[in-house]
């Protein structure tokens, strides 16, 4: 946790929406929700609902003044039901009363009445079904039908991950406040202040300068609060504009769970064909996201997966088709990643099918294609550094990966009920958001007479200590203590057409546009000083809170020099914006470079599986990152440590079910996270001298790549699971469950299962 906030967080005085009192005349919404995954609306009667005890309205989509459509990307998604259900969790109807318990008692004594239709759930039938959110999209590089018969070794198969639940501690939430004149306040739980002002103007039939929207802070989001906390907000936007007073809404946790959207599900074929020295010579894929459903941000995700679809790999062959497939489930969302995540998944999944043909390690086949600088990414960007040689090499080497092999190696040999895994994993991530037009940001910084410092960016601080790395930009820029600047809340009217704070771009482009604006101001206050000491500008620093002539400090100081600019009448306030260069990306060739940087990385994860039980541990992870020059070592390693336990829980316990399109794991007895007794060893480095010029102070953005760190998990307990079962295919289904292992480690009962039982159990025995 950043310093700043450690406190104000220990003592309980950091105010989430919940905490914040109500104002005078506060009413509380609850949602009626669809009990179907499909169906149209018979019948809707309100009446008696409406009668009850505190009950002050009922709202249905016959109430919204404006547009009933909320869809980002594509617009296809209404507030309200208006005809049909598509999902369990739809909101149908808002009810509006003076406390939390009556509005949910008002919402379950709506008479709705439905005709059930036909819901699809698996995205292969959608997609057979031509049930598409968007076009589907393929990119490729090379001549792919002509490589297959270049290879030595073609493999072929399918591989399947899971959704995954957000459980942010914070749960949606929103408060909107009538100002007078038509005019809202909207204090909300979300990543995207300016998309809560856009939908809120769309919805209520407003100019988005009616609506202000203001975030102080998240109690986490991981991607759960970009898109899906935008109808929380708008629905207390539209009651309040209804009622004109006060409404706010906040979600119990099991109907977070159960009414917004998760990390996509995808499935995917592969087919992957080697050179006979394991050099990847040609990928083919084809993924089928399931989106939900609506659009939401699945459009955008299904992008991100395409342009990672080579991993850390040069890949001079590849076609890899995508489709966004619409079903009948609450529309899955962002999620740490963005698709990244899945699209490494299978083409690691090739690699050890690869492995597997070949009778080779797949470390061997993983170091033989690792990019290096000047290859070329399927979409024609070419690699700016090769630190995915590097960070790998300096991985083996550091963290001794032969001798750890061998030691397990040696250990499976000694204990035929408990064995040993390890699997290495590489990340390369591109920073940047893929719609290019979203890659701006802006600043607003305020220098006070006293020497205090006021800083507005469309940073949202959610527990990624974003707000710490601006301070450190700013601080650095002006030259003053940190302790003089105060980040203020995110809000609409002091920083306009904010960009989400996600794609792991917040600091990036919000510490580069504080830092424009503070180097704006550094500017005047150094002739200011110049003046006063009688030398050129260019003889004048700012550092230490001091003034520097010729690289000594004199007698002037911070506080002084601010004072002497504002009776000079000089401006100590500057407003600058920021938008990333260079990137470009064309659609219609698929070619372009889409991302600033890549952020590159490798990690060895080492596990222990009990083969009696099938149950296991995540023992260790060791990781060399590339975080460029660190704007603050601790919030780096912080978040490197999160991502990858968020990852590991992907990969081993976080199994999002579904029955009849109802979330089955809607509780926290229902759906298991890593505690910290679940929690590895996690022992990581950074890379020595990898600046970075392409991000503010040669830093590099940290949220997302780690968590791709823990697919390693799922290969090193294939690992462990095999050096039991080496008579076994490997499988490519994600989370590798206690129930999948056992499956899979005794599911068929074959003759070399029982005896390799019989050996334990003699073994045991004597």
């Amino acid at each position: 946790m950043s310093r700043h906030e450690v406190g104000p967080h220990a003592r309980g005085e950091s105010l989430f929406i919940a905490d914040l009192p109500d104002p005078a005349g506060t009413l509380h919404a609850a949602v009626l929700a669809s009990p179907l995954a499909h169906g149209r609306i018979t019948r809707l009667d309100t009446t008696a609902a409406a009668g009850m005890p505190g009950v002050a309205r009922i709202l249905t989509a016959s109430d919204i003044p404006g547009a009933n459509q909320i869809g980002g990307i594509v617009q296809d998604e209404p507030l309200l039901a208006e005809d049909v259900v598509h999902f369990v969790g739809q909101p149908v109807a808002v009810v509006v009363a003076d406390t939390p318990r009556r509005a949910r008692a008002g919402a379950a004594a709506i008479a709705l009445e439905l005709e059930e239709l036909p819901a699809v759930f698996d995205p292969r039938a959608a997609a057979a079904a031509g049930e598409l959110i968007v076009p589907s999209r393929t990119i490729a590089c090379g001549d792919v039908d002509a490589a297959w018969g270049s290879c030595a070794v073609v493999v072929s198969g399918r591989a399947d991950s899971g959704g995954q639940e957000h459980l942010y501690l914070e749960t949606q939430a929103a408060l909107t406040i009538p100002q007078g004149g038509g005019r809202l306040r909207i204090l909300s739980s979300t990543q995207a202040p300016t998309a809560v002002q856009r939908i809120a103007a769309r919805v209520l039939g407003l100019p988005m300068n009616a609506i202000e929207v203001d975030v102080a802070r998240l109690g986490g989001a991981f991607g759960g609060k970009e898109d899906q906390a935008t109808p929380w907000a708008v629905i207390t936007a539209l009651a309040a504009r209804t009622l004109g007073r006060p409404v706010r809404i906040e979600l119990e946790r099991g109907e977070d769970m159960r009414m917004t959207g998760k990390r996509h599900p995808y499935s995917s074929d592969f087919r992957l064909g080697l050179a006979a020295d394991g050099a990847i010579l040609a990928y083919e894929a084809t993924y089928y996201q399931n989106a939900g459903a609506a659009a939401d941000l699945s459009p955008a995700i299904l992008e991100r997966s395409l342009l990672h679809a080579s991993g850390s790999y040069v890949v001079p062959n590849l076609r890899v088709t995508a489709h966004s497939c619409r079903t009948n489930l609450p529309p899955f969302t962002a999620f740490r990643g963005f698709g990244a995540p899945q699209a490494m998944f299978v083409i690691e999944s090739a690699i050890t099918r690869a492995a597997e043909a070949l009778g080779v390690d797949r470390v061997e086949i993983q170091r033989r294609s690792l990019l290096a600088a000047g290859d070329r990414f399927p979409y024609g960007m070419p690699a700016q550094q090769g630190h995915a040689r590097r960070s790998f090499a300096e991985l083996e080497e550091r963290f001794e990966v032969a001798r750890v092999r061998a030691a397990a190696a040696a250990f499976n040999r000694e204990h035929p009920l408990v064995k040993r895994g390890v699997a290495l994993m590489p990340v390369c991530f591109g920073i940047s958001f893929t719609s290019t037009f979203l890659n701006q940001a802006a600043a607003l910084v305020h220098v006070y007479t006293d020497g205090s410092v006021s800083v507005s960016t469309a940073a949202v601080e959610m527990g990624q200590g974003v707000n710490a790395k601006i301070i450190a930009v700013a601080a650095r820029s002006l030259g003053v203590d940190a302790g003089r600047i105060s980040i203020e809340t995110t809000n609409t009217l002091r920083v306009a057409n904010t960009s989400p704070t996600a794609a792991s771009s917040g600091a990036d482009m919000n510490g580069r546009a504080a830092e424009m604006a503070c180097l704006a101001i550094r500017d005047r206050l150094r002739a200011v000083a110049a003046e006063l000491l009688g030398v050129a500008p260019e003889q004048v620093a700012i550092a230490g809170d001091r003034v520097l002539r010729d690289g000594a400090a004199v007698e002037l100081g911070w506080e002084r020099l601010v004072w002497e600019a504002y009776t000079r009448r000089v401006s100590l306030s500057a407003q600058a914006h920021y938008a990333t260069p260079r990137i470009h990306y064309d659609r219609s060739r698929e070619q372009g470079e889409p991302f600033a940087y890549h952020v590159y990385g490798a990690a060895m994860v080492e596990v222990t599986v009990d083969c009696l039980r099938g149950t296991c541990t995540v023992d260790r992870v060791c990781a060399v990152h590339d975080a460029g020059r660190s704007l603050d070592p601790l919030v780096d390693l912080g978040q490197l440590e999160g991502g990858v336990v968020q990852g590991l829980g992907w990969m081993t316990m976080e199994e999002l079910l579904f029955g009849d399109g109802r979330n089955l794991s809607d509780t926290l007895s229902t759906y298991k996270v890593p505690d910290i007794l679940a929690a590895p060893a996690i022992e990581a480095v950074f890379l020595d001298d990898a600046d970075n010029p392409h991000a503010v102070m040669h830093s590099k953005a940290i949220g997302e790549p780690p968590f791709m760190y823990g697919i390693g998990a799922y290969f090193a307990l294939l690992d462990a699971m095999r050096a039991f079962r080496p008579d076994r295919e490997a499988f490519f289904h994600a989370p590798m469950t206690p129930e999948r292992i056992l499956m899979f480690l005794h599911g068929d009962r074959t003759d070399a299962a029982v005896t390799q039982l019989d050996r334990a159990r003699a073994a045991i025995t004597s």
